[in-house]
């Protein structure tokens, strides 16, 4: 009978409970808590506005202040953007302004200011401003301002600003402004500005301004791409590509420097060092090639110093050798611009 008697009232207290939490929350007087053995501390049932401790409620509103474990069933509502919660944050979407610690969200996670610790949310986990630590959303990890540590979201990872750390999208990771680290994506990685570390893209890696590192996928920098470049299509940069590069079709820049290999062609205005391409070298009208170049068909319409080998070679003046079936330095004497086997400036 006794026994009986004990789980009749623990039910009760579950239920009066669980009532208690979704009037909390619901209400208007959104301050409203019971709090045991004080109103600061200890265990808090309801929208406790400050407290440090276990605390359960269903819908935070107007909180200033959690230290503990917060346990919420539901997104807070928006007069709650200027809550600091530390500690661990569990619930369907814990959320607040600034989380800090633990943060665990079934569906997901979102902080208005600042995210940082351990964060896991089974859809996603977005802040307005800042995202630190170890950061893993089902779907998408991303912030308004910077992502910083080990970032990881199925669909995609992506900063406002700056990414940085260790950034594995599914489909992509990107950044509004920098991006550094090893940068990974299943379609591709990029930044609006410059993109630096070990950068794999699918399908493409690409920045604004420069590329610097290890750069995989179809790689492109509007100003400096430089380091390992590997291009299953195309490697190309709007001021210079430097280092080694090899690209399955095509490889260029205004200057290209190092070591280029291309299965079609490689191009630009000044090329310095090792050329190498199935199809063509191309050297734009008034540009130059200083060093080594074999393809089928090498076309310099400037300068060249050093050597060039193919089937057909053309400059308009060379300093070194050409070697081939057929060799055309344009500015020769007459009877010396066409040559088999080899042709030099004369």
């Amino acid at each position: 009978m006794r026994k009986r008697t004990y789980l009749r009232t623990s039910a009760g207290t579950a239920a009066g409970l669980a009532l208690f939490l979704l009037f909390a929350g619901s209400s208007p007087l959104s301050g409203q808590s019971l709090d045991i053995p004080s109103h600061r501390w200890g265990v808090s049932f309801g929208n406790s506005r400050e407290f440090t401790g276990l605390r359960f409620n269903f819908r935070d509103s107007r909180v200033r202040r959690i230290s503990g474990i917060n346990v919420t069933l539901w997104q807070p509502r928006k007069d709650n953007k200027e809550a600091v919660v530390s500690g661990i944050s569990l619930g369907v979407i814990p959320g607040g302004g600034t989380l800090k610690g633990l943060q665990v969200g079934l569906l997901g996670i979102a902080a208005e200011t600042k995210l940082s610790g351990i964060s896991v949310g089974l859809l996603g986990l977005e802040s307005g401003g800042d995202i630190s630590g170890i950061n893993i959303g089902g779907l998408g990890a991303g912030a308004g301002e910077n992502v910083k540590g080990l970032n990881v979201g199925g669909l995609g990872v992506g900063a406002g600003e700056d990414l940085f750390g260790i950034n594995i999208g599914g489909l992509g990771a990107g950044a509004g402004e920098n991006m550094t680290g090893l940068n990974m994506g299943g379609l591709g990685v990029g930044a609006g500005e410059n993109v630096i570390g070990i950068n794999i893209g699918g399908l493409g890696a690409g920045a604004g301004e420069n590329m610097v590192g290890i750069n995989v996928g179809g790689v492109g920098a509007g100003g400096r791409l430089a380091g390992i470049n590997i291009a299953g299509l195309a490697a190309g940069a709007g001021d210079e590509l430097i280092g080694l590069t090899v690209s399955g079709i095509a490889a260029g820049s205004t200057k290209v420097r190092g070591i280029t290999i291309a299965g079609g062609a490689v191009g630009g205005q000044d090329l310095k060092g090792v050329h190498l391409a199935v199809g063509s070298v191309l050297v734009t009208k008034g540009g130059r090639m200083t060093g080594l170049m074999a393809s089928a068909f090498n076309y310099v319409r400037g300068h060249q110093t050093g050597l060039a080998v193919g089937i057909v070679n053309y400059a308009y003046s060379v300093k070194g050798l050409q070697i081939g079936l057929v060799n055309i330095v344009r500015d020769n004497p007459r009877g010396l611009k066409v040559l088999p086997i080899f042709n030099s400036s004369f």
